[in-house]
Formats: C-alpha cells, structure tokens, sequence
C-alpha cells in the first residue's frame, strides 16, 4: 500500500512537471533554426503557446506553426531584423497581440558571422556582431520587460556559448566578447527585473553539432578534436540545450536567477 501511494506521487509530480508549461505565452527568438528550433519544438510538446522569429528560416517557422496549431495550441511566425530597434518591438506587439500576452522569453538570436583575427577585424565587422547578438537581445529584453511584468512570475532565458566562458577558438574573439558580455547582461537584468517577479538565467552551450552554426563555422578535424576532450565522449545535440532552456523557464516560482548554466559535456566545470 505505501509502495502503491509512493507510485502514485511520483505519477502526479510527473504529470505536473509535464503540463506546468500549458497555456503559457512564448517568445523565442531565431526560433525555426538550429537550437531555437528544437527549443520550440519542446515548448510546444509541453503545451505552450508560441511567438516564433525567423530571420531567413520562413519554411520551418511554419512548418512548426502548423505543428503547434494541430495540438490545438496557439502560435505564430514573426519575420524581422532584430538588429533594428523598430523590428524588435513590432516583433513584441505582434506577440502579444496574437498570444495575448508574454510569460517567457528566449533570446535565442545570435551569430558568429564569420572567423576573424584580431589584425583581420575592422569597425564595421565588430559591430554587427555585437548588434546581432548582443544590442538586438536588449532591443527585445527592453520591448518584452513590460509585458512579463503583468504576470507574477515570469521568465528570460537568454542563449550564451562556452565561448563567452573560456574565449572561443581562433577566430571568434569578436563573438565570444559578445557571449561573454551576455553572462553579465544576465546578472545584471536579474538584479534589475528581480522586483517585477521576472527571473533572469542563461545556458553556454558547448559543441553542439547538427546545427548550421557548427556546419558553417567549424570543421570536422576541429570538432573532432574538440570531442575528443569532452569528458563524457561526445558532442552535445540541440535537445540537450532545449531541455536546459525549458528547466529554467518552467521555473515561475524558482529561486533561480542571475545563474548561467553550462551545457557542454564537462569541458568547463568551475
């Protein structure tokens, strides 16, 4: 008999788990590609309504659209450069003016653009990466803040790299300042927002493979390399950040935020 009551609370903690995400309005950024994808793809598995951007990704932005729709979901595809002040708010009321609100936020947007030496970067280069990953983040965070602040929980979950942590391989200084400055963007909005009930945490992914950013940016003698030194012997996949991402966010009334959570095999563990 206990052992049955014990079977049966585990059952309802995992049900409860499973549907804490139902009915809650989402935003995620860069959201029909690569990590955003799968992370969109797990929010709508746990019953959210979902606000997806795209920049280039139209195919798949709807593709989940309909996806999300068949499960009798809310959802829409929202196109824009969020590098422009103008495109990140119409992006935010167009959110809510089809979800009717915004809980959670993943900033997910971001880019290496290309690999460049420190002699081989001009003024120009330096500051689109910045805007793409780091100005577009506050653009958005700035233009959603009101709306989480109307719910009594909320929560950000901004996208940073293991290269904002130990400095990126050659080549990627100008992004891995960018994720590295993210670290500290998350620290300080948590702090800021903390008082409205939004909390405020990032994840570093580590090598994550089968996404366009390691199929452009990185060879197979580099991830080959890199994987050969990751403590439990491989390369992480989009769905070990989504499931990180939806931990933190799923959290209303957690007493995480500022936190920044590593997801790289062990490769970074201090």
């Amino acid at each position: 008999m206990v052992t049955e009551d014990i079977l049966k609370q585990k059952k309802y903690s995992l049900m409860e788990n499973k549907t804490k995400l139902t009915g809650k309005n989402v935003l995620i950024t860069a959201g029909a590609q690569g990590i955003g994808e799968s992370i969109t793809k797990h929010f709508i598995d746990s019953g959210a309504h979902v606000a997806i951007h795209y920049y280039s990704s139209a195919d798949t932005a709807n593709q989940l659209i309909e996806y999300a729709i068949g499960k009798g979901q809310k959802a829409v595809a929202i196109s824009g450069d969020l590098t422009k002040e103008t495109d990140a708010n119409a992006m935010v009321e167009k959110t809510v003016e089809t979800l009717g609100g915004v809980d959670i936020l993943i900033n997910n947007a971001g880019s290496l653009v290309a690999r460049k030496m420190l002699n081989e970067i001009d003024t120009e280069f330096w500051t689109k990466v910045m805007d793409i990953n780091l100005t577009s983040m506050m653009f958005v965070t700035r233009a959603v803040a009101p709306y989480l602040a109307e719910n009594e929980n909320s929560s950000i979950v901004n996208l940073a790299s293991l290269a904002g942590r130990k400095g990126g391989h050659p080549g990627s200084l100008a992004y891995s300042t960018s994720k590295g400055a993210i670290l500290t963007l998350t620290r300080a909005l948590a702090s800021e927002l903390g008082p409205q009930g939004t909390r405020v945490n990032a994840v570093a992914p580590g090598l994550i493979l089968g996404t366009s950013f390691h199929n452009t940016h990185t060879t197979k003698e580099s991830a080959d390399k890199t994987t050969a030194g990751i403590p439990i012997q491989r390369a992480g996949n989009a769905a070990d950040v989504a499931r990180a991402v939806l931990y933190l966010a799923s959290e209303f009334d957690g007493f995480i935020t500022g936190a920044t959570l590593d997801i790289n095999g062990g490769v970074y563990n201090m």
